[in-house]
C-alpha cells in the first residue's frame, strides 16, 4: 500500500542567508580572470572540429551511393550504412555547433574576454550564424540572470501557477480530480516534449513562450520597441535583426548553389540539434522539484542563483563539446563573468561554502527530462517560497514555517 501524502511530512527548506560578497570571497580571485587567448583557442578548436566533420560528411553520399559500396554491402546495406553515417555526423556536428553557441553565450556575459568589443564581435558572429539575435538575446538573458527564480521578474522558465491552469485551491471539503487537468496519455506527453525540444527556443524569441505572462501580447526579441528593451538598446536590437536577415540571404544563396536538401543535411539538422540541446540544458538547469522559486520579499540575487542545478550531461562529450555548460552551471549563475574553464574548480569552493544549498543531479539527463516534464507542473498562487507540484498536486519540499530574511541584493558581477 502506498503511503498517504501529507504536506506536513515533507522536508522543510530554509533559504540561504549569506550575502553575495561572502560567497565571492570563498572563491579564489584568480578564477575570475578572463584569458582572451585561451577563449580564442577554444573557439578555434570548435571551428576546426566543425570543418573536419563537414569535410568527412562530404564523402558520405558519394562513397555509399557508389557501385562498389552496393556490391560490398548490398544495395540495402549501403543505404543503412549511409544514413547511419549521417546520423553520426548530425550527432557530433550538433554538439560542436552547440559548443560554438556556448562560446557566443560566454561572449554575451563578458566571460570570453575582458575586452567588451572582442566579446561582442565574436558573440555577434557565432550567434548570428546559429540564428540567435545576439544583442537582443544578450539583453533579455542578462535580465534573466539578474532576476532568476523571481516569480515577478524572471525572463524565462517562469512557472505556471494554480490559477493559470484553472485548478481550484485545495480544501477540506473534497479532493481535486487532478486527472481532469493532467490526464494526458504518455504518447501525448511525448509529443509535447518533442515539440518543446525543437520549437521552444524559436518560440521564446518570437512570442515570449515561458516568459513573464504580464508582458503584452506578441512580445518578442525582434521588435526594437518591445518591452524587453530600453530606448537606448533599440539600435543593438536592429543590428541583431540585420544579422539574422543576412543569414537568411546566405542560406538562400546556399540553397540555390547546392540545393536545399544538401543545406539541410549539412547545416539545418545540426542547427536543430543545437536548439534541442540548448533547450534541454537550460530547461534542466532551472526546472526540478527541489528548486525553489521566490516572490518578494523572499527573493534576492544569491538565492535565485542557488536555485539552479548542475547535471552530468552526456558525460565526457558534454564536458568537452559543450564546454561544461551543464556540468557547472550553478557557479555561472552566481558569477556570470567567470570563464567556463574555471567552472569545475570554482564549483568545489562554492559547494564547500553553501553546502546543502548547492544542487547537483547525476540522474541520466533524458530520464530527468521526462521526469521533470511530468513532475514540474505548477506552483501555488500564495506564499513567498514555492516548489513545483506534480500531476497529483504534490510537492517534494515545503518552506520552513519561519526563517530569516536578508536584504535583497542585485549583485555586482553581472
Amino acid at each position: 500500500m502506498s503511503r498517504q501524502y501529507l504536506e506536513d511530512d515533507l522536508p522543510e527548506f530554509t533559504p540561504m542567508s549569506w550575502r553575495l560578497q561572502e560567497i565571492r570571497e570563498a572563491i579564489p580571485s584568480r578564477l575570475f580572470v578572463r584569458d582572451t587567448r585561451r577563449g580564442l583557442a577554444w573557439l578555434a578548436l570548435d571551428l576546426l572540429m566543425a570543418a573536419v566533420c563537414w569535410k568527412l560528411a562530404v564523402h558520405i553520399d558519394p562513397t555509399f551511393r557508389s557501385r562498389a559500396a552496393a556490391q560490398l554491402l548490398t544495395p540495402a546495406g549501403a543505404i543503412v550504412v549511409r544514413w547511419s553515417c549521417w546520423i553520426v555526423y548530425w550527432w557530433f556536428q550538433g554538439l560542436i555547433f552547440t559548443g560554438i553557441w556556448v562560446i557566443g553565450h560566454e561572449c554575451g556575459h563578458g566571460a570570453f574576454s575582458a575586452n567588451r568589443y572582442v566579446c561582442d564581435l565574436i558573440g555577434f558572429i557565432v550567434h548570428t550564424a546559429l540564428w540567435t539575435p545576439y544583442f537582443s538575446w544578450k539583453i533579455s538573458h542578462h535580465r534573466h540572470h539578474c532576476n532568476h527564480a523571481s516569480m515577478e521578474r524572471d525572463e524565462v522558465y517562469v512557472p505556471k501557477t494554480r490559477s493559470d491552469l484553472g485548478i481550484p485551491e485545495e480544501s477540506n471539503d473534497g479532493k481535486i480530480d487532478y486527472d481532469e487537468y493532467f490526464g494526458d496519455t504518455p504518447v501525448y506527453t511525448l509529443y509535447m516534449l518533442v515539440r518543446q525540444q525543437l520549437l521552444a527556443f524559436p518560440a521564446y524569441l518570437l512570442t515570449n513562450v515561458s516568459g513573464q505572462k504580464n508582458y503584452p501580447r506578441w512580445t518578442n526579441h525582434f521588435d526594437p520597441n518591445s518591452i524587453l528593451f530600453t530606448k537606448e538598446q533599440r539600435h543593438a536590437v536592429i543590428i541583431s535583426n540585420l544579422g539574422i536577415l543576412g543569414m537568411i540571404a546566405l542560406v538562400r544563396l546556399a540553397c540555390i548553389a547546392w540545393g536545399a536538401a544538401s543545406v539541410m543535411k549539412f547545416y539545418g539538422i545540426p542547427w536543430l540539434c543545437v536548439t534541442h540541446w540548448f533547450i534541454m540544458i537550460t530547461y534542466l538547469h532551472h526546472t526540478d522539484p527541489e528548486l525553489p522559486h521566490y516572490r518578494q520579499p523572499e527573493w534576492n540575487f544569491q538565492r535565485g542563483a542557488a536555485a539552479t542545478v548542475d547535471r552530468d550531461f552526456l558525460g565526457w562529450m558534454g564536458r568537452f563539446f559543450l564546454h561544461d555548460v551543464a556540468h557547472y552551471h550553478v557557479v555561472h549563475h552566481f558569477f556570470p563573468k567567470m570563464p567556463f574553464y574555471h567552472g569545475e574548480e570554482a564549483t568545489q569552493y562554492l559547494r564547500s561554502f553553501i553546502g546543502e544549498h548547492y544542487h547537483r543531479s547525476d540522474k541520466p539527463v533524458f530520464k530527468a527530462l521526462w521526469d521533470n516534464y511530468n513532475d514540474c507542473q505548477f506552483v501555488e498562487d500564495t506564499g513567498d517560497v514555492l516548489f513545483y507540484r506534480n500531476k497529483k498536486g504534490q510537492a517534494v519540499l515545503r518552506p520552513a514555517a519561519t526563517h530569516g530574511k536578508v536584504k535583497a541584493e542585485t549583485g555586482s558581477d553581472l
